[in-house]
């Protein structure tokens, strides 16, 4: 599992946590929980800029 904090400090911040089968972003008690196909859908949409 690869774990990236979404700021420099490290604190109270959220993570995006990306597994073999999915990928969750955001912080304890406010998660959002992707499967990997939507995952990849938004890091496209992401990356042509469309978002």
């Amino acid at each position: 599992m690869k774990i990236v904090n979404l700021c420099e400090s490290g604190g109270c911040c959220p993570v995006v946590k990306i597994s073999d089968e999915q990928v969750e972003i955001g912080e304890k008690g406010n998660n959002c929980i992707l499967k990997k196909s939507e995952w990849e859908v938004l890091k496209k949409k992401i990356l042509d800029k469309e978002i």
